[in-house]
């Protein structure tokens, strides 16, 4: 009885294995065929030793399937090897034409934990999937292109079968078989094609979704209806091949050099594999966010602690050299320790910037303007939390291109340009942020008709005033819109509005820059992270106040000739032959100051919200890298304030928010 559970357990770890092993041509499948003939030879050798004739029966042909290939490989192997499997389990039912002893009864699809992997890997493979169908359709004869979604595909539908997802092991299946068929050149790469893969994607992107909103405790329907897809798929599947294109894709053949395995020899080439796996798996660990996030925050506290012991006045009165030392290897390992926690939560651009790839396909199709995106800097990392953040103002940025920037193609050939526009999406770093540029070669930005739009909503008072910059940030105002007929795409004024609302809640600010009939340039610059800042910490008074190192261009003590009252009203210094506005931050928040002449004190030139003035202090304290505290919703909304941050002396110094103070000021 011992042996049949035993058996069971070796012919559901033969299952795992067939379902998590690649066998794709391509792949080189000699170690996964090592792997899986030495656990089907286990299971023979077992069932002989304890009678169970019909399972020793299968299993030996089955090993003789996986030792021997007849070089089909790929998909036909796969399905024998899964044909065998269950044979197996069906054999183990009646070994002597009695029941098997029931197992535990017990589902790997009720497993939170293996449901959970499920999700985190298919989106992994579904955001692949995107991307390489977005390149195979600029170039339909990309070999491993077509290869890499097959295997995304192929990898998804056997977690699917196994953790009985029917529905998406159904849709990947037949997805699956199509780019079989383009594989071996029977089906050409076609728009329609990267259609059907990508409405295919998105599909088991609901599901998965689904999938993921269950697993944490919400009520959501089953699986949507796939009908109507898996018709549009199967159809391809009849398509026949384009004429000239019904050459395969160019492969490696992976059967080529392989020989018939040996008994004697599996085991030793099968471990001899062993170590590069173990090492390749060594390179990369999946950690919970959760986890993650309390590890820097972690960091950020202990940052604080090192700060108050430090500065503690007690240790400062000990003149001890060996302290010193040790106080200051401590603050070196804190600080690496703080910044490897920190790039620990980093992660490239570029999958955002996917996104937006693929989101500039479909409404250019769908608006009958030829678009191409140009995507450069996709490397850049970027805090993966500003990330989320970004990809609304992406989309809404994508949209007014498309929609206003963008001409017809008649318009286009008419100026004299190329019929397929071109957007551009660039990332760099730049001093401690992060600067994205959305760009196209449109008809750019028409100011005239900007203002009188502003002027007739009364967004704007008169015109005297409006530089044309300010003008171009007129179109972020709420309800803006220069639109003659509101769409699904645009139109109600809505979408620029939430660009610059998320920029303010992310610290940013944005950049206009316009040519007319020669395209726009929108410029995003966002910090690298929201938990930490690098700042000047400055008195006012008693109190204490971060201000964002970033945003600070210089600091000086003017001299009586240099500062001016216009109108009785308005304070501003001359600062390299220009004229500058003073904003007295104890004016702003009501404190006493230690002085209100500004011979006596310092002015730092900061830049706030696309314009520069000078910060009136009492005094420079010091530079501090500090950890960002939220104040919670009784502060979260006093102008010129972004939070604060526990100092060096135990105090708590509120960080300033240059863009609030210089609103508020207006």
């Amino acid at each position: 009885m011992p042996d049949l559970i035993e058996l069971r357990q070796e012919i559901e770890a033969l299952a795992m294995k067939l379902v998590v092993e690649d066998l794709s041509p391509e792949a080189g499948v000699n170690g996964s065929l090592l792997a899986l003939a030495e656990a089907i030879r286990g299971i023979r050798d077992r069932a002989q030793a304890g009678g169970c004739e019909e399972v020793c029966h299968v299993a030996a042909g089955l090993y003789e399937t996986v030792s021997s290939p007849d070089g089909a490989g790929g998909e036909a192997l796969s399905q024998a090897l899964q044909a065998g499997v269950t044979a197996l389990q069906q054999a183990l039912e009646t070994p002597h034409g009695t029941a098997a002893p029931e197992a535990p009864s017990y589902s790997l699809a009720q497993d939170p934990e293996l449901l959970s992997d499920f999700v985190l890997e298919s989106r992994e493979h579904l955001a692949a999937i995107e991307s390489r169908s977005l390149a195979l359709e600029q170039d339909p004869g990309n070999a491993e292109a077509i290869h890499s979604i097959f295997r995304a595909f192929h990898t998804i539908k056997g977690l699917a079968g196994f953790l009985e997802l029917d529905a998406v092991r159904e849709v990947s299946h037949n997805v699956e078989t199509v780019l079989d068929l383009a594989r071996n050149g029977t089906l050409s790469i076609t728009s329609q094609v990267i259609d059907i893969v990508l409405e295919s994607a998105d599909y088991l992107k609901g599901c998965v979704d689904g999938l993921d909103s269950r697993l944490h405790g919400h009520a959501v329907p089953g699986a949507p209806d796939n009908s109507r897809l898996l018709e549009r798929v199967r159809n391809l599947m009849n398509s026949p091949p384009a004429e000239g294109e019904s050459k395969p894709v160019p492969e490696p053949d992976a059967t080529a050099d392989r020989q018939p395995l040996r008994e004697d020899d599996s085991a030793v080439t099968a471990a001899a594999s062993r170590p590069q796996t173990l090492r390749g798996e060594a390179t990369a660990v999946k950690v919970d966010t959760g986890k993650l996030d309390y590890l820097v925050d972690m960091a950020g506290e202990l940052v604080i602690a090192q700060s108050l012991v430090r500065h503690d006045p007690d240790l400062a009165a000990l003149k001890s050299p060996r302290l010193q030392r040790n106080l200051g290897q401590l603050a070196r390992i804190t600080a690496e320790l703080q910044k490897t926690s920190m790039s620990m939560r980093l992660v490239p651009i570029g999958q955002l910037f996917q996104r937006v790839a693929r989101q500039v396909r479909d409404l250019a199709r769908k608006m009958g303007k030829p678009a191409e995106l140009d995507i450069s800097g996709e490397e850049t990392e970027i805090d993966r939390t500003i990330v989320e953040e970004l990809a609304d103002p992406l989309m809404h940025m994508v949209r007014n291109s498309l929609d206003h920037g963008i001409e017809d193609p008649d318009a286009r050939a008419a100026g004299g340009k190329h019929p397929v526009a071109r957007i551009g999406l660039r990332a760099c770093h730049q001093a401690g942020h992060i600067v994205i540029e959305i760009s196209d070669d449109g008809r750019g930005l028409d100011a005239e008709r900007i203002l009188a739009k502003a002027l007739e909503q009364g967004l704007v008072g008169n015109r005297e005033h409006l530089s044309e910059n300010d003008i171009f940030h007129l179109i972020f105002e709420p309800g803006f819109s220069t639109a003659e007929r509101v769409t699904d795409v645009s139109g109600r004024g809505v979408g620029m509005d939430v660009v610059r609302r998320q920029m303010q809640k992310l610290r940013g600010h944005i950049e206009v820059q316009s040519s007319a009939g020669r395209g726009a340039t929108f410029t995003l610059k966002v910090p690298l992270t929201l938990a930490i800042i690098d700042g000047l910490v400055v008195g006012v008074g008693s109190e204490r106040y971060i201000v964002p190192l970033f945003a600070v261009r210089e600091m000086f003590r003017p001299t009586a000739d240099t500062v001016f009252t216009i109108r009785d009203r308005s304070e501003m210094v001359m600062v390299r032959g220009g004229l500058l506005a003073v904003v007295r931050l104890h004016r702003k928040f009501g404190i006493k100051p230690k002085s209100e002449d500004p011979c006596r004190s310092l002015l730092i030139v900061a830049e706030g919200a696309d314009h520069r003035f000078c910060l009136m202090v009492d005094e420079l304290i010091g530079k501090q890298e500090a950890v960002i505290k939220n104040l919670g919703d009784t502060f979260k909304n006093i102008a010129g304030i972004a939070g604060g941050a526990i100092l060096g002396d135990g105090r708590v110094g509120l960080i300033l928010d240059l863009a609030g103070l210089v609103k508020e000021r207006a």
